[in-house]
């Protein structure tokens, strides 16, 4: 049947059935692209180009006669060379991985034995990755004989099958890394010690400044609160002093009041009186003065004429001393009217006393003894 094959892109096609073509090659390697094959004619095998992985673990013998047990891991792969797919096909293409790994753990186990019996055990110890070099390089001419190539070569351990060399060697190492240990160990104690004093130091020095700030707040709140208690009944203290000052200032313009009103209603009518009474006390004096002035003349005519005379002097006498008194008047012009009307009424009815007086005789006046004079 005919048909199109396509290789995987980790694989070679291997088309046998051909003559030989001008590389020698016993059949054509495809490798990335795909190939009509002819049935029947034509036989189509695949190789895997993948990365395998062979162990290997060996007894060598050193220089010293020290045996050693290695173990190593090797990765490798086909080539990817023309050359390289036909001499692993010809080799591996019917049981490609596990032929493909005992063959390559056979080769570096050869190696591996040869270059480690020419190395002492401090060599090989030292320099494994040139123990590793030197195996892969031994290694490699072969390998790509088969068609393989080798991607690494890695040593996983030595050891020297409980002979105590290793240990030995390592004693004198181990001893001085267990000294810097111990020193480095004593070092860390002494310097965590140091750490932890100086944390109990800052420890302490946190707690005492917290307790004293914690009793700076305690006594600050303290004396808030004092101060809020108190300040209710100061408060109500300041309103009743500010109290009892209005009513201090509102007593005394009480008072004040009051006495202004007391002047107004008694002391001021009082004095108005008592000014009244002398003015007619002073007037009369004054009417008896002229009485006896006439009587003494004996002039009934003159001392009329005198008093109609002197009336408006008397008046006028009367009026300069109301005007010089300090009344109060509580009804303006009107009450002055009245003052006015009330003296020329005294004046006149002093005026008629007089004239009664005169008709009725002449006034004798009595000499301290009893004569009339």
């Amino acid at each position: 049947m005919l048909g199109y094959h396509v290789p995987e892109p980790d694989e070679a096609m291997l088309i046998s059935g051909k003559k030989s073509g001008d590389d020698g090659a016993p059949f054509v390697v495809v490798v990335g692209h795909g190939k009509w094959v002819m049935p029947f004619f034509r036989k189509v095998r695949y190789l895997s180009m993948a990365l395998h992985e062979a162990s290997i673990r060996e007894v060598c013998v050193t220089t010293q006669g020290i045996q050693l047990n290695v173990r190593a891991v090797i990765a490798h792969k086909v080539g990817g060379d023309v050359a390289s797919i036909v001499n692993a096909g010809q080799r591996f293409i019917s049981e490609q991985e596990a032929e493909m790994n005992q063959l390559t753990g056979q080769v570096f186990s050869g190696h591996l034995r040869s270059i480690v019996g020419s190395m002492t055990v401090e060599q090989i110890i030292r320099e494994r990755d040139t123990l590793a070099r030197q195996v892969l390089e031994a290694s490699k001419r072969e390998m790509g004989s088969i068609g393989l190539v080798v991607d690494s070569f890695q040593i996983q351990s030595i050891d020297d099958m409980d002979s105590g060399y290793i240990n030995a060697l390592a004693a004198p190492n181990i001893a001085k890394v267990q000294r810097e240990a111990a020193v480095e160990r004593a070092r860390a104690d002494q310097e965590a010690a140091k750490a932890q004093q100086e944390s109990l130091r800052n420890q302490a020095d946190y707690e005492r400044e917290t307790s004293i700030k914690r009793a700076e707040i305690k006594s600050e709140t303290d004396k808030a609160n004092a101060e809020a208690a108190q300040a209710g009944p100061l408060a109500e203290a300041r309103v009743n002093q500010e109290i009892i000052r209005e009513q201090s200032v509102l007593a005394q313009a009480q008072a004040d009041l009051r006495e202004q009103q007391l002047i107004s209603e008694v002391v001021k009518p009082a004095e108005a009186e008592a000014r009244r009474t002398q003015i007619l006390a002073e007037a009369e004096a004054k009417a008896v003065e002229i009485s006896s002035e006439a009587a003494a003349k004996n002039n009934r005519i003159a001392l009329d004429q005198q008093l109609i005379d002197q009336l408006p002097e008397l008046v006028a006498e009367v009026a300069k001393g109301l005007g010089s008194a300090n009344l109060t008047v509580f009804n303006g012009a009107e009450g002055v009217n009245e003052i006015m009307t009330g003296v020329i009424t005294q004046g006149a009815g002093l005026l008629r006393s007089l004239q009664d007086q005169l008709q009725a005789g002449p006034v004798v006046e009595q000499s301290p003894n009893g004569s009339a004079q």
